[in-house]
């Protein structure tokens, strides 16, 4: 298990990496949905690469889908298509969620070969162990498997 906090956003958050067969199961938590998401998106990265990645470039994603948990699938899914897409690396995320909305920046670079070193091209985020949630203490959490 991998886990790791960005202490630049959210004191209270973070994310982890969970073994799952050859797939990657993705975990984060904040004290938003909106934080939560963002350490999610940071795991995607780190699934990638452990290499820092600069926020050269900034790109807008928007998605919609029927409920929170399906938001998380068509947010993983709009990370992934710009890596593959634009061959880039995002580092820092910011979400906004409206409902069942979701605006994002992604602020990456191109992906190095050298000095990334990628482990892997995600190929998308799945239904499998997905789960978003706020607990007793009111801490978020969202979990997803993703294709790798």
């Amino acid at each position: 298990m991998i886990e790791r906090a960005d202490k630049r956003t959210e004191p209270n958050a973070g994310w982890e990496l969970l073994p799952h067969d050859a797939d990657v199961r993705i975990h984060g938590w904040g004290s938003t949905p909106e934080a939560t998401f963002e350490q999610v998106a940071l795991a995607l990265t780190a699934v990638v690469t452990d290499a820092k990645v600069a926020d050269e470039t900034a790109v807008t994603v928007t998605c919609k889908a029927e409920n929170i948990e399906l938001l998380l699938v068509e947010w993983l899914n709009a990370i992934i298509y710009e890596m593959a897409v634009g061959q880039m690396l995002f580092g820092r995320f910011g979400v906004e969620i409206d409902g069942t909305r979701l605006k994002g920046t992604l602020w990456g670079e191109p992906a190095d070969q050298v000095r990334h070193r990628p482990a892997c091209e995600p190929k998308g985020a799945t239904y499998t162990a997905l789960h978003v949630a706020q607990d007793a203490v009111n801490r978020w959490s969202a979990t997803c498997v993703v294709d790798v």
